[in-house]
C-alpha cells in the first residue's frame, strides 16, 4: 500500500535519529563503531571477515575447478568495454594527483571485500560521492551507467534516490542521501587486461570487473527502505523489487502442494525451529551479504530439476531479474551459464507465499547465490520484517566474485604485463 511505511516513523527527536542527526559521514563512522552499540556489535563481527585470503562462496566448502574458464565471449556476448574505458578515463582525468591516488587500486587488492550496505561507513575505500564536486559525481556516474544495461542502470539509481528521500523524510541527510556512496577503481582502465570499479553504501553495491571482452558482476547488494518515493521530485516511484517478488511468488504458485512443501524450509521468518544465528541482526535471513565472501552456504529446499517446466521456467526468470543488470552481451553469457547447472540448482523459501506476505528466497547453483529477504525497520520503527524493506544480494560461488577467478586465470597465463 503507498505510504504505509509512513505510520512507522520514529519522532524526530528519538534517540535512534538524534544522536546521529548532523554529523558528517566520518563522525558517524566513530559513533557507529562505539562498543555496546548495536552498528558497534556488526563492525566488530564483520571487520576481521574482510581481510581473509579470498576463496569464494561454496555450497560444501570444497572450490570446484573449471566453472570460471576465461574464454573468449561469444559473437554478441562482449562486454561495453569501449565505452566503460572511455568513461574511466574521463573520470580520472578530472581528479588530481590526489584524487587518483585515493580512487585507485591494484586489480586484486584486497580492498574490493571491504564493500558493504549499511548506511555508516565501515571502510572508507575510494571517493566517497556526497563529498566531491558535482563534476566528479557525474563522471563517476557516467561510468556506472556505461557498464549497466539500461534498466539495470535505472534500478541503481532509482536505488540512489530512495536512500537520499529516506535520508530527507526521517531528517538524516548527511549520512543518508542520493550521493552518501563510495567508488573506488581496480586495476588500470583499457580494452584486454582485468581492470574494475565498485560502487557501495546504503542499500546499494556493486562490484563491477572486465577483462578479455567478458564482464562479472557481482557481489551485487541491492535494498530499499522504504520500496518508494511519495513526495518530491521523484515521487511516484516505488515497487522497486515488485518484479523479483512477483517471480518468487508465480514459481511457489506453480508448485504442486508437496513440492511447495519441500521447498519451505522454515515457515516463519523467525521460526523456533531456525538454528541458533540463523537470523542475525543485521543481514536477518540473507547470508551471502558483505564480508561472507567465503561462506559455506549448503543447498536448501527443492531442486529445480525437479520442479514442472512452468515452475523450471520461473526459476530462470528470478534467475535473469537478478542479472538484469548486466548489459545485453553479458547477461546473455550469464543466462546460458545459469541455464547449463540447472540440474543443480536449488530452490528455498522462507515465511508465507500469498500475495501480500513476507519471506525471504534463495535461488542456488555452483555459478549463483541470488537472495530476496523482507527485513525489520532500521531507520522506521517496526520490529517484524515489512513488503516495503526489501534486501537482494547476487553472488557468483566457487570463486568469481570480483571476477577473481577469471583475474587469476589471466595471471596465470603470464598476462599480466603493464596491468595492474
Amino acid at each position: 500500500m503507498p505510504g504505509e511505511y509512513r505510520q512507522y516513523l520514529f519522532p524526530h527527536d528519538h534517540p535512534r535519529l538524534a544522536g546521529v542527526r548532523g554529523l558528517d559521514p566520518y563522525a558517524y563512522r566513530e559513533l557507529a563503531r562505539r562498543p555496546g552499540t548495536f552498528t558497534g556489535g556488526l563492525i566488530e563481527g564483520w571487520t576481521p571477515l574482510y581481510g581473509n585470503d579470498f576463496r569464494g562462496v561454496t555450497e560444501d566448502g570444497t572450490l570446484r575447478d573449471g566453472l570460471h574458464p576465461l574464454t573468449p565471449p561469444e559473437p554478441g556476448e562482449e562486454a561495453p568495454v569501449a565505452a566503460m574505458v572511455s568513461a574511466a578515463r574521463d573520470l580520472l582525468a578530472c581528479l588530481d594527483d590526489e584524487g587518483r591516488e585515493r580512487l585507485s587500486y591494484e586489480v586484486d587488492a584486497v580492498e574490493w571485500q571491504t564493500w558493504a550496505n549499511p548506511e555508516f561507513m565501515q571502510f572508507d575505500t575510494g571517493l566517497r560521492l556526497d563529498l566531491q564536486p558535482p563534476d566528479v559525481r557525474e563522471k563517476a556516474l557516467a561510468l556506472v551507467r556505461a557498464s549497466l544495461s539500461p534498466e539495470g542502470h535505472r534500478l541503481v539509481r532509482a536505488v540512489m534516490r530512495v536512500n537520499g528521500f529516506l535520508g530527507e523524510v526521517v531528517g538524516l541527510e548527511t549520512v543518508l542521501n542520493e550521493f552518501s556512496y563510495n567508488l573506488a577503481l581496480y586495476g588500470t582502465p583499457g580494452p584486454r587486461a582485468p581492470w574494475g570499479w565498485q560502487l557501495y553504501g546504503h542499500h546499494c553495491a556493486l562490484n563491477c570487473l572486465v577483462v578479455e571482452g567478458r564482464m562479472a558482476l557481482s557481489p551485487v547488494f541491492l535494498g530499499a527502505e522504504p520500496d518508494e518515493i511519495d513526495a518530491g521530485p521523484h515521487a511516484g516511484l516505488r515497487d522497486l523489487f515488485a518484479g523479483r517478488v512477483a517471480l518468487g511468488l508465480r514459481l511457489m504458485t506453480a508448485l504442486p502442494e508437496e513440492q511447495r512443501r519441500q521447498a519451505v524450509v522454515y515457515e516463519r521468518m523467525v521460526d523456533p525451529a531456525m538454528p541458533e544465528g540463523r537470523v542475525h541482526p543485521g543481514d536477518e535471513r540473507h547470508l551471502a551479504g558483505a564480508f561472507q565472501d567465503n561462506r559455506v552456504i549448503p543447498f536448501e529446499g527443492l531442486r529445480v530439476a525437479a520442479m514442472p517446466a512452468a515452475a523450471r521456467e520461473h526459476a530462470l526468470a528470478v534467475a535473469g531479474s537478478f542479472v538484469g543488470l548486466l548489459p545485453p552481451g553479458p547477461r546473455a553469457a550469464r543466462l546460458r551459464e545459469i541455464a547449463a547447472h540447472l540440474d543443480e540448482t536449488w530452490f528455498c523459501w522462507i515465511g508465507g507465499h500469498e500475495p501480500g506476505d513476507v519471506f525471504y528466497y534463495r535461488l542456488q547453483s555452483p555459478v549463483i547465490v541470488a537472495e530476496l529477504d523482507h527485513h525489520c525497520g532500521v531507520f522506521l520503527d517496526y520490529d517484524t520484517p515489512k513488503p516495503f524493506h526489501v534486501h537482494t544480494v547476487l553472488r557468483t560461488p566457487h570463486g568469481n566474485d570480483y571476477g577473481r577467478a577469471w583475474v587469476r586465470r589471466w595471471a596465470a597465463a603470464g598476462q599480466d604485463s603493464g596491468w595492474r
